[in-house]
C-alpha cells in the first residue's frame, strides 16, 4: 500500500507556479537548469528560483551543481527526485511513444548495432552530469538508479589472463551491477534485440563517457535473470 503524500508537499504544489514548474521538470528526458525552466514558463529566473528551493526542500527535486551559469554563479540543475511521491501529475505518454519509436524502429528495419550506437550517444551524453562523482561505478548506479533499473553491486570473480598460464588476477577494482527491475521489461520482451541493445549502448556509453573503466560481458534477459554488467576499472 502506498504511503499517503504529505500535507507539506500538498502544499507546495498548491502553488500554481510550482504547480507549473513540476509538470515541466516531469516531462523533461534531462535535469533542467533554472534559466531553462524559466524561459519555457515565460519567467524570470529568480521568480524560479525560490519556488525550486521550496520544492527541493520537501523532497518532490534533487539538485545538481556544475559549471558556470548566469554572472559566473555555479549553474543548478533540477530533476524530479529518484523517492518523490507518485502524484499522478507525470504524463503517461511515454510508454505509448517507447512502444510507437520501437515499432517504427523495427519497420525501418533498424539493427541491434544500430540501438546499441544510439543507447552509446546517449550514454555518453548522462556522463558528462557525473563529472564530479567520487567513481565512474557510483555515477553509473546512481544513474541506473535514477532510471529504475534497481541497481545492485557485487564484486565480481577474478579474471583470467591467457597470457600468464591461466593464472587467476587479483581484481579488486570489477563489480557487478546486476538489474533488479527493468523499467522497460514489457517492451523488451517484445523488441529483446533493440531494448536490450539501448541498454547496453547506454551502459557502455557512459561507462566510456567517464574514461577510467571499462564495461563487459553485458548479459540481456535472453541470457539471464537479472540482467547484468561488469564494471572494472582500467
Amino acid at each position: 500500500m502506498n504511503s499517503p503524500i504529505r500535507l507539506d508537499v500538498l502544499k507546495a504544489l498548491g502553488d500554481n507556479t510550482r504547480y507549473a514548474i513540476y509538470l515541466e521538470l516531469a516531462r523533461a528526458t534531462r535535469p533542467l537548469a533554472t534559466s531553462d525552466i524559466a524561459d519555457a514558463l515565460g519567467l524570470h529566473s529568480n521568480t524560479v528560483r525560490p519556488h525550486l528551493e521550496r520544492m527541493r526542500e520537501v523532497g518532490l527535486l534533487e539538485v545538481q551543481v556544475g559549471g558556470r551559469g548566469d554572472v559566473g554563479r555555479p549553474q543548478h540543475r533540477y530533476s524530479i527526485a529518484s523517492d518523490a511521491p507518485a502524484l499522478g501529475l507525470e504524463p503517461p505518454t511515454m510508454p505509448v511513444l517507447a512502444s510507437m519509436v520501437l515499432s517504427m524502429a523495427k519497420r525501418l528495419q533498424a539493427s541491434t548495432d544500430d540501438a546499441v550506437a544510439v543507447g552509446r550517444d546517449e550514454g555518453r551524453s548522462r556522463a558528462r552530469m557525473y563529472s564530479q562523482a567520487p567513481s565512474t561505478l557510483e555515477a553509473l548506479v546512481s544513474d541506473l538508479d535514477r532510471l529504475g533499473f534497481d541497481p545492485l553491486v557485487t564484486d565480481a570473480p577474478p579474471l583470467i589472463d591467457p597470457d600468464a598460464h591461466d593464472d587467476l588476477i587479483d581484481d579488486d577494482a570489477s563489480a557487478i551491477v546486476a538489474f533488479a527491475n527493468c523499467p522497460f521489461a514489457e517492451l523488451a520482451r517484445e523488441h529483446p534485440d533493440l531494448v536490450c541493445g539501448l541498454h547496453q549502448g547506454l551502459v557502455a556509453g557512459f561507462v566510456a563517457g567517464m574514461g577510467d573503466a571499462d564495461a563487459h560481458d553485458f548479459c540481456t534477459l535472453t541470457s539471464r535473470t537479472p540482467c547484468q554488467v561488469t564494471v572494472s576499472a582500467r
